[in-house]
């Protein structure tokens, strides 16, 4: 599909709307306190499925400049970069699958991949990159961030059990749950968007 008005419309509106529903946030209870559960994965996703993988990640850019511009960044950019690497860790392997028959099934299917991926970027990149940047930032220690964490689940006592009960178990949930939704609203969503496509 070719990059026309209309698409560059669609991939603001859904771009304006993943950043409030990124403002709707709030912690999950048992998980690290500094993880906030949104749906901004929802149109995000949606737009990549309809609009392709270029507008998928215009729509996380949009997301995160409107955030920007609004209430500013309290990481020094940190945390507006890893939420662009784990939106396009999510999007990205969900289009790759989805291309090859554009239906229901094979969006489940890349779904399903997206979160395994963005569940390992996000393992990775908070354990070596985020978490420690934080804590120099604010000036604390790794077994600070982790006394944060055990004050919310007392079973997080290291580093490794932070990631299995608490990184792992707070993306497998929000991704989860954005799977869920896109699955759920997909073909109605793909039939309104085709008819006024050709109409």
């Amino acid at each position: 599909m070719k990059f026309t008005a209309r698409k560059l419309v669609l991939t603001a509106i859904l771009g304006t709307i993943a950043y409030l529903l990124m403002m709707f946030r709030f912690p999950l209870p048992f998980m690290p306190p500094f993880m906030d559960f949104d749906l901004a994965g929802v149109p995000e996703m949606i737009g990549t499925f309809l609009l392709g993988p270029v507008s998928g990640l215009f729509i996380v850019l949009i997301k995160l400049l409107i955030k920007l511009a609004t209430s500013g960044t309290s990481s020094m950019f940190t945390g507006e970069i890893q939420n662009f690497i784990l939106s396009a860790s999510f999007i990205l392997p969900s289009w790759f699958i989805y291309k090859r028959a554009s239906n229901k099934h094979q969006a489940l299917n890349g779904m399903l991949l997206g979160t395994f991926c963005a569940i390992i970027v996000a393992c990775v990149s908070n354990v070596y990159f985020i978490i420690p940047f934080y804590a120099t930032l604010y000036g604390l220690s790794m077994e600070a961030v982790i006394a944060m964490t055990q004050a919310v689940n007392p079973f997080v006592d290291s580093v490794w059990k932070l990631v299995l009960i608490g990184i792992v178990p707070f993306n497998l949930i929000k991704f989860g749950v954005c799977t869920s939704v896109v699955y759920l609203s997909l073909d109605r969503l793909r039939a309104i968007f085709l008819r006024r496509e050709f109409s």
